[in-house]
């Protein structure tokens, strides 16, 4: 237990932190009701520990994003000595600090050579409400105040900021807070496991990409701006395309002019063993959302990239951009942002996620003989289980999420943090994992589905 545990009076903060703490995304009534948080106190390589000592294995890297590890002390040195050098100055009014310049450098130097102009956010919510902001004043600009229309997909997650909450597809955000904004629409998700059916994988992808181009129809070709998709879809349930979809995406955007958003605040910097999820799934974006690897989650900061094509006539022709926030590029955040790139390069990380995923992928494929387990797949060092009650049907369990909650609740009572998206257990664990310790993953995994089996048994035919 390190020092910060060994005096903590942990029943006096869980009761300040039910009076005084409003967590995101939760149901504060049964959330209070069950006793208030679990309290993380430290953290090293893939493991954190509880305020009780208990050891656990995250397998989600937080929140997708502590992808070099925690414990990395080089880090804390970087951000300690710029807070003494400089800690905060603004970005606005013609100016910069040397953090935020070198990184703006070193991010378009991992970037495909026609990524040269960084915006800088806090989060990837931001940069996505940046990215709507760019977008539909860059089409009037451009003399075509009409293309106005933003298209996503269904359970696409890109953020939960007024805009990026409209332009996800997340029903349940939309049903708060009112009707969606104008503008804003939706198709498939390219989810072979729930609609497929008969169709191949590649069949399915085709089918599922051509709902973009029945949408652009409808609305009318040159009233849309832009198409957003993360290259898996992430917080609906790793949710990996088939192999056709993203080049059929990209043919018809590029058939209709509609410009390319990469949201890659969970790809982006090594996840799916490239730099870059488009580089895995085979596309050229025009813009690219990044944010949580970025930093490995050591301090909030986002970027979005924009191609020369866009960018170019934009500052030829649009003035002043009125956005931007107060701690964008902020220095502290900056530095700790570049010395992670570098972390990621010199250690060759990008290159370990590769190597490892073929052991991380057949060892994920070993639980497939679980009487529970209807599907498993990975990209990189990101995968999923999808919870059946009848496997050869690919039949999910009444009341979408129950099963997921009781498997999760399993896992943190087994020692490993894993996700449930309704019924798709999802796991995303840091770069820095050993073989064996993806065996423990596993391992623990199988426990815990063990365990939802028993509860759920009766369920079964």
């Amino acid at each position: 237990m390190n020092i910060q545990s060994k005096n903590l009076n942990l029943e006096a903060l869980i009761a300040a932190d039910i009076a005084h703490h409003f967590h995101p995304f939760t149901n504060h009534k049964t959330f209070h009701a069950n006793g208030g948080p679990r309290v993380i106190t430290h953290g090293e390589g893939v493991w954190i520990w509880d305020a009780k000592g208990n050891k656990i294995l995250d397998g989600m890297s937080g929140l997708w994003c502590v992808n070099i590890g925690y414990g990395r002390k080089e880090l804390a040195e970087v951000a300690y000595k710029q807070m003494l050098d400089l800690p905060y100055y603004n970005t606005f009014f013609k100016t910069t600090t040397v953090p935020a310049t070198m990184l703006a450098e070193k991010i378009a130097s991992v970037l495909p050579e026609k990524f040269q102009t960084i915006f800088f956010t806090n989060s990837g919510s931001e940069g996505n409400d940046t990215i709507v902001r760019f977008v539909r004043h860059y089409w009037a600009v451009m003399g075509k105040p009409y293309r106005q229309h933003m298209i996503g997909r269904r359970r696409g997650y890109h953020g939960s900021t007024w805009a990026a909450a409209n332009l996800g597809g997340m029903v349940g955000m939309h049903e708060q807070g009112g009707t969606p904004l104008p503008g804003f629409h939706h198709i498939q998700q390219p989810y072979w496991y729930d609609f497929g059916g008969d169709k191949t994988p590649d069949e399915f992808g085709h089918v599922a990409a051509a709902e973009l181009e029945q949408k652009i129809l409808e609305l009318g070709p040159d009233n849309v701006a832009a198409f957003i998709g993360e290259p898996l879809q992430g917080a609906a349930g790793v949710l990996i395309p088939p192999a056709s979809y993203w080049p059929e995406i990209q043919r018809i955007c590029r058939k209709y002019g509609v410009l390319i958003i990469s949201d890659e605040v969970i790809c982006g910097f090594g996840r799916t063993g490239k730099w870059f999820g488009f580089e895995t799934f085979g596309y050229e974006p025009d813009i690219v959302n990044m944010a949580k690897g970025l930093s490995s989650g050591y301090l909030p900061i986002g970027a979005v990239a924009f191609a020369k094509d866009i960018i170019e006539p934009f500052f030829d022709k649009g003035g002043e951009f009125a956005h931007g926030m107060t701690y964008d590029g902020h220095p502290v955040a900056s530095a700790v942002a570049l010395k992670n790139i570098q972390i990621i390069q010199d250690e060759k990380l990008v290159e370990r996620v590769a190597e490892l995923a073929p052991y991380f992928n057949r060892a994920l494929a070993s639980l497939a003989d679980h009487p529970i387990v209807g599907e498993t797949r990975s990209v990189g060092l990101i995968g999923a289980l999808e919870l059946a009650c009848i496997k050869a049907k690919r039949q999910r369990f009444r009341d979408p999420g129950r099963v997921g909650t009781i498997c999760r609740d399993h896992c943190f009572d087994a020692g490993l943090v894993m996700r449930a998206c309704w019924d798709t257990m999802v796991v995303a664990p840091p770069f820095c994992i050993t073989r064996a310790e993806i065996d423990q993953l596993v391992a623990l995994a199988r426990v815990a589905l063990d365990k939802t089996y028993k509860d759920v048994m009766d369920e079964l035919t």
